[in-house]
C-alpha cells in the first residue's frame, strides 16, 4: 500500500538520491535500512477506546483469550469478543467502529489502503467521515462482502447462526457481493441478505430509530466526537482527540502553539510513567497507558515540561495546512528515547521525546518512513530530520551524547523499572527502580529500543485471562471475502525464537516470511476465509408493502441490544447524556443513484451533504429552537471548561511555587510528604468539584430540553402512504 508523505525534489533526487542508497545499505544499522525486502509498517493502527461490560481479546498469533484494556493498539490479526450487555468502540483515524452485544469481530487485514474487518456474530455501527481514492472499508460475513464505497454510516447485523446479514445504511453508498451476484446498498435502505449458497436479497427504509437504543447510544458518541474543542488544535486524524477536551484544556504557548494540560490527581504526575509496554509486531514494545484518555498523547506528538507542568504538543489540525500538502499523522509506538541506569540493577529508563526532537524507529523502515514519522507527528522540520538522519544514522559524524534532549534533564521525567517488567507487561507504577536525580542527566541517550526479547506476557499485555468468550461456533465460522487477507502470521512461540536470533530487535516483514509454518499447517488466511466468484449485478425485492408487512415493520432487523443498566458510564462522560431528537418517520433524504458495479463515485474524498447526518449528527429533522439551545448548550459547556481550567492553572502555579519554597528551605522529607498529601487532597476536591459543576449544567441543560419539547412538540408523523398490489 502506498505511503503518504512529503515528497523530495526532483533535483535533490537526482544529486542524492544514489548516495543516501548506497550509505544506507552500507552504514546504517539493520533495524534502519531501506531495502528492498522492507516492508514499512501500517502508519494507523485501531485504538480499543471504549470498554462496557465483558469484553475479550486475543492477541494476533495467540491462542489466548484475555480482558480487553483501554488504549491497546488494535491491528492485523487481533480478534474482539462483546458478551451479552457488553459493547466496545475502536477508532482508525476519523473512522469508528462500534461493537453491539454477542459480537464476534476481528481486523483480517489493516494497512494504510485496506481495513478489511470480520464480523461473524452480532452488530457492528461504522461511521466513515472521508475515505481516500485508494482506501478499502470491506466487512465479510458469514454470507456475503460488503465494501464501503463512500462516506457515511452503516450498521451490519450478523444473526447468531450467521444464515442472514442485515445492512441499515444511514448515509452513504455500499455494495455487497456473495453467492456470484453482487447489489448496490443506498443512502436509507434496511437490507436483507439471507442463505449462502444462494442470496435471496429483500430492500426497505430504514423507520424511527427511537427503539433502537443501540443506535441512540452511537450517535450520542459522534455527537461529543464533532464538538470536540481538541479540533481546533489537532488533527482529527489522530486517534483519541475527541478524549481530550473531558480530560484537561488548551492553552496558547508563544514558543508551542496550542499546548494540551492533562487533568491529573497524581502528585508528580510525569508522561509514560503510569502503564505497561506490550510487544505489538511489527512495531515492537508498544506503551499502553492507563488514563482513559492516554492514546493521542503517547502514540502522536511530544510533551514538553512549562514550570513544573507537563503539556501535549500535537502537530498542528489539517485546516491550518491551507495549500500545502497534508500528511495524515503517523502512529508511533512510543515516542520516548532510552537512557542506561547505573547502579548495577541493569535496569530500563526512558523519558519522552520533546518538541522538535527526532524519534528513531527501533523496527525496520525505509527513508521515507522515517521522514514521516517525524513531520507529520510533531512541528519539527524536515531538514532537521534529515540532518538527523543523514549525521547521527548514515554517516554517524554525531553522536547521541552531543544532542541536548531537553526531558532527560527535567526533574522526574525519567522513569526506570526493571528489565523482567519491561520484557512481560507488567504495570510501571508497581515496577518503578528507583533512580538518584543526577544520575541520569548525563547519561548516554540511546535512540533505539533496548534489545529485548519479549515474553509471552508481554504481547498478552499483562492482562488476566478472560472470563468470556466467542462460543466455539463462532469461532469456526467462515466467512466470504472480496479481498483475499494475507496469511496467519506466526505463533508467537515461532516469532519469539526468530527475534532472539535477531539480537532481540523487531523482525522485517522479509524474516517474517522465513519462519516456516508448523508441520500440520499450511500458509492459511487469518481465519476461514471463502473468496467469493465473480459476481453479476442483481436487483433486491421490496419488502411486503405495509397492508401485508408484520406488526414490525423492521421485522428484518435484528432486536437492539439490550440497554445495559449496569454498564458503567465512560470516564468524565455523562452516564446518561440526553438522548438526540427521533427523525421524523417519513423525512428520509431521497438515495442518490445507485453506482454501476465496482464503480466507486467520482468523489469519495468529499463527506456527504448535510442531509446524510455523518459530520453533524443533529437529526435532519431538528428545529430552530433545539439548534439557539444546543448552541447555547455548547457555549455553556466551554465557558465552564475554561473557567475549570483558570482554577486547575491558578492551583498549579500556586502548588509550584509552595514546592519552590518547600524545596528552598529544605524541609525534611516529612515535611514533604504532608505537603504532597494536601496539594494531592486539593487536586481531588478540585477534580470533585468540577465532576459536581458538569453534573449540575448536564441536569440544568436535560430540563432546558424537556422544556423546550414541551413549547415546541414536533410535528405528527405523517402516514407512509401504501403500494397497492
Amino acid at each position: 500500500m502506498k505511503q503518504s508523505g512529503f515528497a523530495f525534489s526532483r533535483t535533490f533526487k537526482a544529486r542524492f538520491g544514489i548516495l543516501l542508497f548506497v550509505l544506507a545499505a552500507l552504514l546504517v544499522p539493520s533495524a534502519l535500512r531501506a531495502q528492498d525486502d522492507y516492508q514499512d509498517p501500517p502508519s494507523r493502527v485501531a485504538r480499543l477506546s471504549y470498554i462496557g461490560g465483558n469484553v475479550s481479546f486475543q492477541p494476533a498469533g495467540t491462542d489466548d483469550w484475555i480482558q480487553a484494556t483501554w488504549n491497546r493498539p488494535v491491528t492485523t490479526g487481533d480478534q474482539l469478543w462483546s458478551d451479552s450487555g457488553a459493547r466496545a468502540a475502536l477508532h482508525i483515524g476519523s473512522a469508528s467502529i462500534v461493537l453491539s452485544e454477542n459480537t464476534g469481530f476481528s481486523f483480517l487485514n489493516l494497512t494504510d489502503g485496506i481495513a478489511q474487518m470480520q464480523l461473524t456474530s452480532g452488530s457492528v455501527r461504522i461511521r466513515v467521515k472521508r475515505l481516500g481514492t485508494d482506501e478499502d472499508f470491506e466487512v465479510d460475513t458469514p454470507n456475503l462482502a460488503f465494501s464501503i464505497l463512500q462516506p457515511g454510516i452503516y450498521t451490519i447485523s450478523v444473526d447468531p447462526s450467521g444464515q442472514t446479514t442485515v445492512i441499515e445504511d444511514r448515509a452513504g453508498v455500499g455494495q455487497v457481493i456473495g453467492a456470484g451476484a453482487s447489489y448496490n446498498v443506498n443512502q436509507g435502505e434496511l437490507d436483507t441478505f439471507s442463505g449462502t449458497d444462494q442470496l435471496y436479497a429483500q430492500t426497505d427504509s430504514i423507520y424511527d430509530s427511537n427503539d433502537n437504543d443501540f443506535e441512540l447510544w452511537c450517535e450520542q458518541r459522534d455527537h461529543h466526537e464533532d464538538n470536540s474543542i481538541s479540533m481546533r488544535y489537532v488533527s482529527d486524524d489522530v486517534i483519541g482527540y475527541d478524549d481530550l477536551d473531558d480530560n484537561g484544556g488548551w492553552r496558547q504557548d508563544p514558543q508551542y502553539g496550542a499546548v494540551w494540560f492533562p487533568h491529573t490527581t497524581i502528585v508528580g504526575w510525569a508522561p509514560y510513567h503510569y502503564g505497561h509496554w506490550a510487544y505489538i509486531a511489527p512495531w515492537g514494545y508498544t506503551w499502553v497507558d492507563d488514563a482513559p484518555w492516554g492514546f493521542a498523547p503517547f502514540h502522536y506528538g511530544r510533551w514538553a515540561n512549562f514550570n513544573g507542568t507537563w503539556g501535549w504538543i500535537p502537530a498542528p489540525p489539517r485546516a491550518s495546512y491551507g495549500g500545502a500538502v497534508y500528511v495524515r499523522p503517523v502512529y508511533a509506538p512510543a515516542l520516548v528515547a532510552w537512557v542506561g541506569v547505573g547502579g548495577g540493577g541493569g535496569g530500563v529508563a526512558w523519558f519522552p521525546l520533546g518538541p522538535r526532537e527526532v524519534f528513531a524507529p527501533s523496527y525496520p523502515v525505509s527513508r521515507n518512513y522515517w521522514t514521516n514519522v517525524n513531520v507529520s507527528n510533531t512541528r519539527v522540520e524536515t531538514t532537521v530530520v534529515n540532518n538527523y538522519y543523514n549525521t547521527v544514522v548514515v554517516n554517524k559524524t554525531v553522536n547521541v551524547t552531543n544532542i541536548t534532549y531537553v526531558n532527560q534533564r527535567v526533574a522526574g521525567a525519567v522513569v526506570a523499572t526493571t528489565p523482567q517488567a519491561f520484557s512481560s507487561g507488567q504495570p510501571i507504577a508497581k515496577n518503578f527502580v528507583a533512580v538518584r536525580p543526577n544520575e541520569y542527566a548525563t547519561t548516554q541517550v540511546t535512540v533505539l529500543t533496548p534489545p529485548t526479547v519479549p515474553q509471552r506476557e508481554a504481547v498478552l499485555g499483562g492482562r488476566p485471562a478472560a472470563t468470556v468468550r466467542p462460543p466455539a461456533a463462532v469461532q469456526a465460522r467462515a466467512v466470504v471475502a472480496k479481498t483475499t487477507p494475507p496469511p496467519r502470521p506466526p505463533a508467537f512461540a515461532q516469532r519469539q525464537a526468530a527475534i532472539q536470533a535477531n539480537g532481540g530487535r523487531p523482525l522485517s516483514a522479509a524474516q517474517v516470511k522465513q519462519i516456516p509454518p508448523p508441520a500440520h499447517a499450511q500458509a492459511q488466511p487469518l481465519a476461514q476465509v471463502k473468496v467469493a466468484p465473480p459476481a453479476k449485478p442483481a436487483q433486491m425485492k421490496p419488502a411486503p408493502t405495509k397492508a401485508n408487512a408484520p406488526a414490525n415493520a423492521n421485522a428484518n432487523r435484528p432486536p437492539a441490544p439490550a440497554a445495559e443498566p449496569n454498564r458503567p458510564a465512560e470516564p468524565n462522560r455523562p452516564a446518561n447524556p440526553p438522548p438526540a431528537p427521533a427523525p421524523a418517520a417519513n423525512n428520509k433524504p431521497a438515495p442518490p443513484p445507485p453506482p454501476a458495479a465496482n464503480n466507486r463515485p467520482a468523489d469519495p474524498v468529499v463527506a456527504p451533504p448535510p442531509a446524510a447526518n455523518v459530520n453533524n449528527n443533529r437529526p435532519p429533522t431538528a428545529r430552530p429552537q433545539d439548534e439557539q439551545l444546543e448552541q447555547k448548550h455548547q457555549q455553556e459547556a466551554a465557558d465552564l471548561h475554561k473557567q475549570q481550567d483558570e482554577e486547575r492553572q491558578k492551583l498549579e502555579q500556586q502548588q509550584q511555587t509552595e514546592r519552590q519554597k518547600q524545596q528552598q528551605q529544605a524541609a525534611d522529607a516529612a515535611k514533604q510528604k504532608q505537603l504532597d498529601a494536601q496539594h494531592q487532597q486539593q487536586l481531588e476536591q478540585l477534580q470533585q468539584k468540577h465532576q459536581q459543576e458538569q453534573q449540575q449544567l448536564q441536569q440544568k441543560q436535560e430540563q432546558e430540553h424537556r422544556d423546550a419539547e414541551k413549547k415546541n412538540p414536533p410535528p405528527p408523523a405523517k402516514p407512509k402512504p401504501t403500494n397497492p398490489q
